[in-house]
């Protein structure tokens, strides 16, 4: 029953692979019916403005199927032309081997690490509720579309599905649809020795609608499927679409052979004769291109949200002042203002507290100002402090800005991957800092997605004591610094803590990673000017006239450089300590800045209880690491402490034998 619409997709798909000699013909070959029925038919979209806000937002999970995603969007009439096709996975293309955020118009996340794109869509969906329940007034519901995900058998294989789906589930994300590409193919071959599960029944389970059973190359089973989807709007919805990898392959359809490798010049064109397709490669005719472009429909949707929008200015100004302010990513013109009062009044009462209730003071101070603000924990509220007096938790039956995600971190961190791509947000989520090795590769993917959800991790270093070196973090922060485009901050204090979560709130183009200490660390008195320069990432906290080495720290271990400063005078040694709560922000700063912080004449001895490799960079060859290169153990914090050498006899020996 396949269409010549849906075998545009077929042909531009495999002309773009055979191009390139490398790719997935296989998945876009087997989809190109579903796709062909829901982007002509249901999405919601205008490929003049692929930022209109209240757009349906399209996820492909398997991300290796991109070559369906970068048809769609060129048949739609999208900012994608046929030279960008034609250079499918060459160099500085808009069309890469798997679909990247931000090179091509209508592309809505990253995907290609499986599972994080169903991930990622969860938290879109759950945007759109979270806004919807703010915003929506008296009829006038200006937020109000749908997120709809493609995905294979590879995606529900991975763990970070379960994770997500399943609070989907419990969440009640009614506008959630996926399409479940269903052919029982993985690079492997056939899946039924490795995956065998019911997934209908494993989702039912979730507390999803499920659609089963689904002829996945039958357009009116596909349509009617999507309308009951959508007639479903307190369940998201899955519906299993049976297909043949390879759809329309006159010799290879239904094989994995169709999966990751082109398919030959000799099939493409028996594969042109069995499907009637008498065009040369990537070329697609003019009526069928009339019937796809969906600029016109498009422009009409959007005109009618802006006549919608128009009306809800009219009643609710202010609302829709918030609105827009917040989809446009802007902070509130009082931030600045707002934060340096904060820090006025936290310099004055100087309390000693551990960096996480600092840092929930922080969020405290930032949610005034911050409607935007989704909060949340991986059912760790009560020991991360990220909870505030006026956060709400969202239910399967309201809407709030605060979620909990129980015990799922690589899914929180996905989600809030999704829900600052969806933008009106601001996410952030948190866990232990041990437990960040669950979420890595998601927050690898902010990262290179240059979008700006906020990691908190607490508990951050032996200092955590006796729950042992299985929840001790060692190498965590360290490999975190190495993460491109993240910024990290392990504060010392309150004033360090404020200035690190309003440097996160204000970013634009990376995430930030916040670090903070379970046990009480001190205040630290400082000049105006050691204020201004924390968010320089490292400053001279304490100086010293004549000094003749350096001591640089970051959190607990900064009041630990202090006291090693004052014994080593006691001494007849000079040093002065730096503050370096983050590594990242200081190595942007210019040469100029670095040099009056870390004077290249004198020796540097870096202090940190974590893993010692990447402070070499800043300490040189004659420095020094006090550090930890081990894994930890149990017993209380202070007796650790002492045990692996962060102690001021041990630091004054280290500095003297720099010396």
């Amino acid at each position: 029953m396949a269409t010549q619409t849906a075998n545009a997709i077929r042909f531009l798909s495999m002309d773009m692979v055979q191009a390139a000699n490398s790719g997935h013909p296989g998945a876009p070959m087997g989809m190109a019916d579903m796709a062909d029925v829901l982007w002509r038919e249901f999405l919601q979209h205008n490929p003049n403005n692929p930022k209109f806000p209240n757009r349906d937002r399209f996820v492909l999970s398997n991300g290796h199927a991109s070559a369906l995603l970068y048809s769609v969007l060129h048949l739609s009439g999208y900012n994608l032309s046929k030279d960008d096709l034609k250079n499918f996975r060459q160099l500085h293309s808009k069309t890469a081997g798997h679909p990247e955020y931000g090179y091509a118009d209508g592309i809505e996340t990253t995907t290609g690490p499986l599972g994080q794109g169903i991930a990622n869509a969860v938290g879109m969906a759950l945007a759109e509720k979270v806004l919807a329940a703010e915003f929506n007034q008296d009829g006038l519901d200006i937020v109000n579309h749908h997120t709809y995900v493609f995905l294979g058998d590879g995606c529900l294989m991975e763990g970070v599905s379960h994770e997500a789906c399943s609070l989907a589930g419990t969440l009640g994300l009614g506008k959630l649809i996926v399409l479940y590409d269903d052919n029982n193919i993985s690079i492997d071959g056939k899946v039924d020795g490795w995956f065998t599960e019911n997934i209908p029944q494993r989702f039912e389970s979730y507390g999803w609608h499920v659609v089963a059973n689904v002829d996945g190359h039958n357009p009116d089973e596909i349509r009617a499927a999507i309308q009951a989807a959508q007639n479903e709007t307190g369940k998201p919805s899955i519906i299993c679409c049976k297909t043949l990898i390879g759809k329309g392959s006159a010799n290879k359809e239904g094989s994995h052979k169709t999966h990751g490798a082109p398919l030959g010049v000799d099939e493409i064109a028996a594969t042109r004769q069995h499907l009637g397709w008498e065009y040369a490669p990537f070329e697609v005719p003019q009526n069928i291109y009339d019937e796809w472009n969906a600029a016109e429909k498009g422009a009409k949707i959007e005109q009618a949200w802006n006549e919608l929008f128009a009306q809800y200015q009219v009643k609710f100004p202010e609302k829709a002042a918030e609105f827009t302010r917040r989809i446009r990513g802007e902070l509130p013109e009082n931030f600045d203002a707002h934060v340096q009062a904060a820090l006025k009044e936290i310099c004055e009462k100087a309390e000693k507290i551990a960096t996480r209730k600092a840092s929930q003071n922080s969020i405290e101070i930032l949610a005034k100002v911050l409607p935007e603000f989704v909060g949340g924990s991986a059912d760790l509220t009560p020991s991360n402090l990220t909870d505030w007096s006026n956060s709400v938790s969202i239910t399967q039956n309201s809407g709030g800005n605060y979620i909990h995600y129980g015990v799922r971190e690589f899914g929180m961190s996905a989600i809030m991957n999704g829900l600052a791509l969806h933008g009106g947000v601001k996410p952030f989520g948190a866990t232990f800092l041990m437990f960040s090795e669950y979420a890595r590769n998601a927050l690898r993917m902010a990262a290179l997605m240059k979008i700006n959800p906020i990691f908190v991790f607490t508990h951050d270093s032996i200092g955590l004591g006796e729950d042992g070196p299985t929840h001790q973090p060692i190498e965590q922060t360290a490999t975190l610094r190495l993460i491109p485009n993240m910024a990290v901050w392990r504060p010392c204090d309150t004033a360090e803590s404020l200035v690190a979560w309003a440097e996160a709130a204000k970013a634009k183009d990376h995430p930030s990673t916040l670090i903070f200490s379970r046990q009480n660390l001190p205040f630290m008195p400082r000049t105006s000017e050691q204020l201004a320069n924390i968010k320089r990432g490292g400053y001279v906290l304490s100086g010293s006239q004549n000094a003749q080495a350096v001591l640089i720290a970051t959190g607990s271990e900064v009041e630990l450089a202090l006291n090693a400063q004052k014994a080593l005078a006691e001494q007849g040694v000079n040093v002065s300590v730096v503050s370096m709560p983050s590594t990242n922000i200081f190595d942007k700063q210019d040469a100029a800045y670095k040099q009056s912080v870390l004077p290249e004449n004198l020796p540097r001895v870096a202090i940190e209880a974590g893993s010692t490799d990447g402070w070499y960079k800043y300490v040189g060859l004659n420095g020094a690491v006090v550090g930890l290169d081990r894994f930890g153990e149990s017993a209380p914090a202070e007796l650790l402490f002492k045990e692996f050498g962060f102690t001021v006899e041990n630091v004054v020996l280290v500095v003297k034998s720099v010396l």
